[in-house]
């Protein structure tokens, strides 16, 4: 299991970087999530699922949230890669 660290970024770069991720990885693959950003602890799930990822919480604390997300679908255009 791949370990994607974004506590240190701030909104918009953590979505970006999931974006690639998703990109790049093949159907099935798992991640664990790492996300301190407010703005990213928000989005980033609804992001994934909305296109279809599973995505379990493991941790949500104060300071951080950390997710687990495996990649079910392929269904990623460049123009959500761009919003």
């Amino acid at each position: 299991m791949q370990l994607l660290d974004l506590s240190t970024f701030t909104c918009p770069l953590p979505l970006i970087k999931v974006k690639l991720w998703l990109k790049q990885v093949e159907l099935g693959t798992e991640i664990i999530v790492l996300l301190t950003d407010p703005g990213s602890r928000q989005d980033i799930p609804k992001f994934l699922i909305s296109l279809g990822q599973s995505v379990v919480e493991l941790e949500n604390s104060p300071l951080m949230l950390r997710i687990k997300v495996t990649k079910l679908t392929q269904h990623l255009s460049l123009t959500q890669l761009s919003t």
